[in-house]
């Protein structure tokens, strides 16, 4: 298959050309605005040799031949793009929000807008493929989930399967969340040896949380969720507490259960906690657990790294369902260490 990455040349942009430099498919075409007509080493420096071509505009890849489009786009983008790429029998998985949500009101709500495309919303599968395999597999549109919703409903699902119904969710998240372009609260310095929470009264991954997971519970679940800049670059570190009396071996039992066979989760043992230094450049979500019953308290644990699981590994790893693939394609490897 013939791959289209739209917005390439932004981290999730070429962390999507890094993990497609060794896939089968094909990338025909990557777009840049700002970089178009320069060769994609000029901007993506470590994939010298893995690209000769160079950053189209939007508007001239559209004329170009391709079975799929990762949109690696700024949100509200996609929006106007997704419907022309479905006319056009292309399959789309798409890295931002624009179809994340289910309902409408819940755009105004989280995002300030009117969805001009309401109808997609129920055709578009949310890709998170523990969740949502087979709809993946028959789906036109995928809408990728974000990092910190990712780490939270991968630590929280088993919590919500032991009857937890109100989700107090805490996510660390590494400064390249933020993207490529630096701003005063994102550029690095300002993140360098500190913790600090933002989006505090709500965050809008927490509308994705909510919704998936209430989905799986077939009853009303209530996520809070406040992510904390901290000055590693790359990961997203979700810990995720519910009020539940419960004994850390159910809880290992219930993760081991839930997680069954899936190829990019790994449930540590009881009383091993996860940590993103054994996560980093992988596509790989290592889960752990604790409880405390005199309080009572239970906690899932999740790290990933927020570029690969969080966004451009696990949008390959749906479009390898999407495409009939074997899932793992192009992902399994080894994470980085140290």
């Amino acid at each position: 298959m013939r791959v289209a990455v739209f917005g390439a040349s932004g981290y999730t942009g070429g962390e999507l050309l890094r993990l497609l430099a060794t896939h089968p498919a094909e990338v025909a075409v990557a777009t840049s605005r700002e970089h178009a007509g320069k060769p994609v080493y000029t901007v993506h420096r470590h994939l010298k040799g893995f690209y000769s071509m160079k950053f189209k505009p939007l508007e001239e890849a559209l004329s170009t031949d391709f079975d799929a489009a990762f949109l690696a786009l700024p949100h509200g983008v996609s929006m106007k793009l997704v419907p022309a790429l479905l006319e056009h029998g292309v399959k789309v998985i798409d890295l931002s929000a624009d179809y994340r949500l289910k309902s409408p009101e819940d755009y105004r709500r989280w995002y300030g807008l009117e969805h001009p495309h309401p109808d997609l919303l129920e055709k578009a599968v949310y890709g998170l493929p523990e969740l949502h395999r087979e709809e993946i597999r028959r789906a036109e549109l995928v809408a990728s989930p974000g990092c910190n919703a990712t780490a939270v409903i991968l630590a929280a699902a088993p919590l919500v399967e032991l009857g937890a119904e109100l989700l107090i969710a805490d996510v660390k998240v590494g400064s390249s969340e933020a993207g490529a372009k630096p701003t005063k609260g994102t550029h690095h310095p300002e993140r360098s040896s500190t913790v600090r929470p933002y989006s505090a009264s709500g965050h809008r991954h927490s509308a994705e949380a909510a919704q998936e997971l209430s989905q799986l519970a077939g009853r009303r679940i209530r996520v809070s969720l406040v992510p904390h800049s901290v000055s590693a670059v790359r990961g997203a570190f979700a810990s995720v507490h519910t009020e539940l009396e419960v004994d850390e071996g159910l809880l290992w039992r219930r993760f081991a259960r839930f997680y069954s066979g899936e190829p990019f989760v790994r449930v540590m043992q009881k009383g091993v906690l996860p940590s993103l230094n054994n996560v980093t450049g992988s596509n790989f979500a290592d889960l752990g657990f604790s409880s405390e019953p005199m309080v009572p308290r239970a906690s899932g644990f999740s790290a990933i790294d927020n570029l690969v699981k969080g966004a451009a590994g696990q949008a390959l790893q749906a479009f390898n369902i999407m495409a009939g693939l074997d899932e793992k394609t192009g992902l399994y490897t080894p994470p980085l260490h140290p």
